[in-house]
């Protein structure tokens, strides 16, 4: 459910929703902004509530756009809490799932996010745990990481790694 486009901070985000997906998004954004690490920005991002390392921070990413760690949005028949960082960390993914076993609650999981009706269908303060573990350098890193993988990021490597011309020529 994308919001309209008269929509331009996490504020009017909430008050463009219905009073129940209000609620739920009011109470799961203030679980992540008390776990939040510093060093990441809240602020509207592809239509959703996001927490991300502003472009003034870190410019350089792929796709102009800042880096997303978490994220929070209604969609049409659910919500949605994206937490990167168990997408990205096996380790996190498993600590998601072991949390959600533990709390006896099910884990209804997307490519990149879990999927909720009500904040009482998460393990919060477990969640609001694993959000605290990564900070903005650590996401920083990881993201420069996992650029190296894709093509883009080998051919940007094998450029920095090669010979510069008048180091070859001064070689010769």
């Amino acid at each position: 459910m994308k919001p309209p486009p008269n929509v331009k901070t996490p504020a009017q985000y909430i008050a463009s929703l219905p009073a129940d997906r209000a609620k739920t998004i009011t109470a799961v954004r203030a679980l992540v902004n008390k776990y939040i690490p510093p060093g990441y920005h809240e602020c509207l991002v592809w239509g959703t509530i996001g927490w991300t390392i502003p472009l003034s921070r870190y410019p350089d990413t792929y796709n102009q756009q800042p880096i997303l760690y978490v994220a929070v949005a209604s969609q049409k028949n659910y919500c949605s809490l994206y937490l990167m960082g168990a997408f990205w960390s096996e380790s996190q993914l498993e600590q998601l799932k072991a949390v959600f076993k533990a709390a006896g609650k099910k884990l209804d999981m997307g490519k990149c996010c879990v999927h909720f009706k009500s904040p009482e269908d998460l393990p919060l303060e477990a969640i609001g745990k694993l959000i605290s573990e990564i900070s903005s350098e650590q996401w920083i890193e990881m993201y420069e990481q996992s650029r190296l993988k894709t093509k883009a990021g080998q051919a940007e490597k094998a450029k920095k790694n090669a010979p510069k011309a008048s180091q070859a020529t001064a070689a010769r």
